[in-house]
């Protein structure tokens, strides 16, 4: 199976695997060969590569996954593999979105709640997937 994900910023992956697991809105699926074709909503998590005998390991956020025959492309708001993260970072992100959200104001508009809210969900999830994965 081929596969890609993608993301607004740049391809995240693109080859040929295995198997895909991928959390989705009505849970978590394993996709193999031969997979029906289908699409999907894809939900915040984990998504785990197979190929060979090894796994990759990506937080996710959002998106939508297609399975064309043995082509699966799937498009997501956030991904990064596992081994990118940078728990640090991650930390200060969540304690300035926490900030953001504890000090709402007038003055804070709906689209910075926003953004703090998307940031702490993706902070998290990448601690998540961090400690997981012991990169932390």
């Amino acid at each position: 199976m081929n596969l890609k994900i993608l993301t607004p910023e740049k391809i995240t992956f693109e080859g040929d695997i295995d198997e895909l697991i991928v959390p989705t809105i009505t849970g978590e699926i394993a996709i193999l060969p031969h997979h029906i074709d289908l699409l999907t909503q894809v939900s915040d998590g984990e998504l785990v590569i197979k190929n060979k005998g090894k796994q990759e390991h990506i937080a996710i956020t959002g998106g939508f996954l297609q399975i064309n025959k043995d082509t699966l492309t799937l498009l997501a708001d956030y991904a990064v593999h596992s081994e990118k993260i940078n728990a640090q970072k991650a930390l200060e992100a969540q304690k300035r979105a926490e900030e953001i959200l504890k000090k709402k104001s007038e003055h804070t508009t709906e689209q910075d709640l926003a953004i703090a809210q998307a940031e702490m969900r993706r902070a998290i999830l990448e601690l998540k997937v961090a400690r997981k994965r012991k990169h932390v």
